[in-house]
């Protein structure tokens, strides 16, 4: 076996750390983008698990208010669904520990500054200015990347279909009720309020205030007001939040921070060219290495 030559594995390492310096220069000085604040216009949904007797009676809303099918058992007689589908958009699930249950709503979190709207190539997912709402449009390609950045895991594909296209998930019945000035069927059914719909900024008042009055009720502290830069849908819980199967994340949105290097990396295209720099001066350098062996030979 020929012995690579040092000299030219010395100038690739060279060549890779002038590409590398070159982007870690553009981003080392770029700050995050701004903070996205949320309106005061915004809707919102407070989930209360200590609330919620696991009737899903929410599930079977939002699949009709939506026109979505049954996910039948093996005998094929109950709707029954195992988690989150194209055609499941939100889920009750129950956590069990000992002597020790409670139930967990699990839907899309609509971000204060969503991933999935920041990675989407086509701008098919997106976040109504006015009401805060994330929702998908037709314009949808089924790249997946929603799927890829969701830090909640949300959006779900449609795989069983021959030609898959669609992406699924909660748009707080944008399309059918919200548009009528309807609530979402979700918070329209439930029995005990253990789902309500309003104005986030109140919502969030209204958690903090069922702590204040409830101590040893609830964790202390409300799911959703800070994690990834904050959620459309908050959660109270008498059980930590983990164990019910809700992320800990960091308080910082991933866009503010992703799409601050993006703009900046790719600003006069500096790690592009840095990049075909030096694949260009490799293929100089070989071919000339090559003329000069044709020539020994």
């Amino acid at each position: 076996m020929k012995p690579v030559n040092k000299s030219r594995r010395n100038f690739i390492k060279s060549a890779a750390l002038a590409t590398a310096t070159a982007t870690i220069g553009a981003t080392t000085n770029s700050n995050a983008r701004e903070k996205v604040e949320p309106k005061d216009t915004w809707y919102g949904m407070l989930y209360d698990s200590t609330r919620c007797v696991g009737c899903k009676a929410c599930m079977s809303a939002c699949k009709e208010a939506n026109g979505l099918p049954p996910e039948l058992d093996k005998d094929k007689i109950h709707d029954a669904p195992l988690d989150l589908s194209v055609y499941t958009r939100n889920i009750i699930k129950l956590y069990k520990e000992g002597d020790k249950h409670a139930y967990i709503k699990r839907q899309c979190m609509h971000c204060v500054d969503p991933s999935c709207v920041s990675v989407c190539p086509v701008g098919a997912m997106k976040k109504d200015p006015e009401t805060g709402v994330v929702y998908v449009d037709d314009s949808c390609l089924g790249c997946r990347y929603c799927q890829m950045a969701c830090p909640f895991d949300i959006p779900k594909f449609e795989w069983n279909a021959a030609i898959p296209k669609r992406i699924s998930k909660c748009d707080m019945c944008w399309y059918t009720n919200l548009k009528e000035g309807k609530q979402p069927a979700c918070c329209e059914v439930c029995p005990n309020e253990a789902i309500i719909f309003g104005k986030r900024n109140e919502l969030l008042e209204e958690a903090k205030n069922r702590i204040k009055e409830n101590p040893g009720r609830y964790v202390p502290r409300v799911y959703g007001e800070s994690e990834v830069g904050g959620t459309g849908v908050l959660y109270l819980a008498g059980i930590d939040f983990e164990k019910l199967g809700l992320p800990k994340l960091p308080m910082i949105a991933p866009p503010q921070v992703s799409e601050g290097v993006q703009h900046t990396v790719y600003k006069g295209f500096i790690a592009p060219v840095a990049l075909f720099g030096t694949v260009l001066a490799l293929n100089v350098r070989n071919r000339k290495k090559r003329e000069k062996e044709g020539k020994d030979e």
